[in-house]
């Protein structure tokens, strides 16, 4: 029987009393500067543009897509329960088979598996574009693209330490995580005129169309690269790679809190789930809900870039804490029923302290061998999906009981205290995260 690759082993220990708290050295001693890479230089690599290019391509398609069924559902039911449902159903199908799914990055090599799930996606998505297609076939192709996407974000995310050494994966994930955000704001503010002049058939085939095209920019754009599997050793099966993965998540303390970090954005989606019925509160308009949706998504992109450009990478770790609080402290507020514009300063502010993920998912990445990355990165991303979507309705149902405003402000609450119990248990591993990204992580 074949072993798994077990995760870095080399992290230290905590230092001893007196010692300094990242290298373990006793004694005072100057520190040699931390070396910051530039955006400049993540974008000069060639591979990176075409990832960057081929995700850019993706998202925009998605969001046009998501944001008619967001405001279709609410203006038929005038339900919170149904729309947060229908909104949720892009989150959840990871949970069917997400985590076993992203270990055939682990099995083949990670550019043909994001080549196939692109190609496969065109076909799904193609289907759904064509008119008249029965409202249970729909659901079905819609879950299958969303599980689709599983393997290909492991794959992706497990390529991209290749492609950007050291500092420069840091940027590019924060690169990653603004283009998604941008896209939302994009997506969600113009998503109903989009519709509005294609109609929902056509906007579909503008998202397989995407998807096509993505496929071949990483085809013309990325290198061919050797399977992650050791040569000689015997092919497993996925359902014991994805064992392997909980294994090595869970059972590494520096691991299992990054991945809680990660899953506290649960709490901080709610409102954006909320954000029809809750302009509905304030008797917005479309408009509102635009706005609303687009007010977290912008927080995001303006804290992820000057969270990369501007802290050191030790100083992230040591933030994340403080970032994890502020990313669901002032959704407390909403409770108090602000104005429009005070909701969406709010929101915008917990959007900003969101950036701390780009820290953890940098950390979880660089504590784990290159050989383990699609199973471990499988599970974190499946499970922040389903607990997304979890997290969405669950939102809608106590907002059905007590109204969004509050709902909202009771998932801000839940989520800050679970982020003080989890900053408080980072003190005590995260100088093990610093030693590993200093060492060069992977």
């Amino acid at each position: 029987m074949t072993v798994a690759p077990e995760p870095r082993t080399d992290l230290p220990t905590r230092p001893a009393l007196g010692a300094d708290p990242v290298t373990g050295a006793a004694g005072r001693h100057r520190r040699a500067p931390e070396g910051r890479a530039s955006y400049r230089e993540v974008f000069a690599i060639r591979e990176f543009r075409a990832l960057w290019i081929a995700q850019v391509l993706s998202y925009a398609g998605d969001q046009f897509a998501q944001v008619a069924i967001a405001i279709l559902v609410y203006h038929r039911t005038g339900s919170p329960f149904w729309t947060a449902l229908t909104y949720a159903l892009t989150y959840l199908p990871p949970i069917a088979g997400g985590p076993l799914l992203s270990g055939l990055a682990d099995l083949f090599p990670r550019r043909r598996v994001m080549i196939t799930c692109d190609l496969l996606r065109m076909i799904t998505v193609g289907l759904m574009a064509l008119p008249g297609m029965p409202f249970a076939p729909l659901c079905v192709l819609l879950f299958c693209t969303v599980l689709i996407g599983a393997p290909f974000t492991s794959a992706r995310a497990a390529l991209l330490p290749d492609v950007l050494p050291g500092d420069k994966f840091v940027l590019g994930s924060a690169i990653g995580n603004i283009t998604f955000q941008t896209s939302q704001i994009v997506g969600f503010v113009a998503g109903a005129a989009v519709v509005a002049t294609l109609d929902t058939h056509r906007t579909l085939g503008v998202d397989a169309l995407s998807f096509g095209m993505s496929a071949l920019i990483v085809v013309l754009g990325t290198k061919p690269r050797p399977s992650p599997r050791r040569e000689g050793e015997a092919r497993r099966s996925l359902l014991a790679i994805s064992a392997d993965g909980a294994r090595i998540v869970f059972g590494n303390p520096v691991l299992r809190t990054l991945l809680l970090f990660g899953w506290l954005a649960g709490f901080a989606i709610v409102p954006e789930g909320l954000a029809a019925p809750y302009a509905h509160s304030l008797h917005g308009s479309t408009l509102a809900v635009g706005l609303l949706m687009a007010a977290t998504p912008f927080g995001t992109v303006v804290g992820a870039f000057a969270f990369g450009k501007l802290a050191t990478p030790s100083a992230r770790i040591r933030m994340m804490g403080w970032l994890a609080m502020l990313s669901c402290g002032p959704l407390i507020a909403s409770a108090w029923n602000p104005p429009l514009p005070g909701v969406l300063i709010l929101w915008a502010l917990a959007g900003a302290g969101s950036a701390y993920q780009l820290a953890a998912a940098a950390a979880f990445v660089q504590a784990l061998t290159p050989g383990t990355r699609a199973r471990a990165f499988g599970l974190a991303q499946s499970g922040l999906y389903a607990v997304q979507g979890l997290g969405i309705l669950a939102g809608g149902a106590v907002a059905e009981a007590v109204g969004p405003t509050l709902a909202v402000g009771l998932a801000g609450l839940t989520g800050l205290t679970a982020a003080a119990m989890l900053a408080m248990a980072w003190t005590h591993v995260r100088a093990q995260a610093i030693q590993a990204q200093r060492a060069g992580g992977y």
